[in-house]
């Protein structure tokens, strides 16, 4: 096993990417247990018309891809914000190991917040979770975003 080492900085990267196409800035980043990226994405609802294309969501599809398998077992998750109800509930039954995020959500977040689906009887699978990587980031950059939009 290799040492540990953040991949939120390419989170942060797609998010970035995400506002400059008018996207919410939400990035992620799935790493494969030996430490390589398998996949990154960020937002794409505006873009696709489609709710689901949530950084999460669409990271974990190419990545489902690539491995020719509906689960990524022993993968990462870097995300720059909290996954909501239905990322949480994708990050389990893709069986991802763990999940790095930055900012939380009180609004609309599905992990520490809201539906709290890992905490669920109905949910098999859950993830190593940690909170707060790169927070003031991810942060600034949401704010920023909403601020010009306001």
């Amino acid at each position: 096993m290799s040492p540990f080492r953040s991949h939120m900085a390419a989170a942060l990267a797609e998010a970035r990417a995400a506002a400059a196409r008018g996207e919410v800035p939400v990035g992620a980043v799935i790493v494969s247990p030996q430490g390589q990226v398998v996949a990154a994405a960020g937002n794409r609802t505006r873009e696709l018309s489609d709710p689901t294309a949530h950084a999460e969501i669409l990271a974990l599809r190419a990545a489902c891809a690539a491995a020719g398998s509906e689960r990524l077992p022993g993968h990462d998750l870097y995300v720059t914000l909290e996954p909501c109800a239905m990322c949480a509930s994708a990050i389990s039954q893709a069986r991802i190991a763990r999940l790095y995020y930055g900012a939380a959500d009180p609004k609309s977040g599905g992990v520490a917040h809201g539906a709290r689906v890992f905490q669920h009887p109905q949910c098999h699978h859950v993830p190593q979770v940690y909170d707060g990587i790169a927070a003031a980031q991810a942060e600034a950059l949401l704010k920023s975003f909403f601020a010009g939009r306001r």
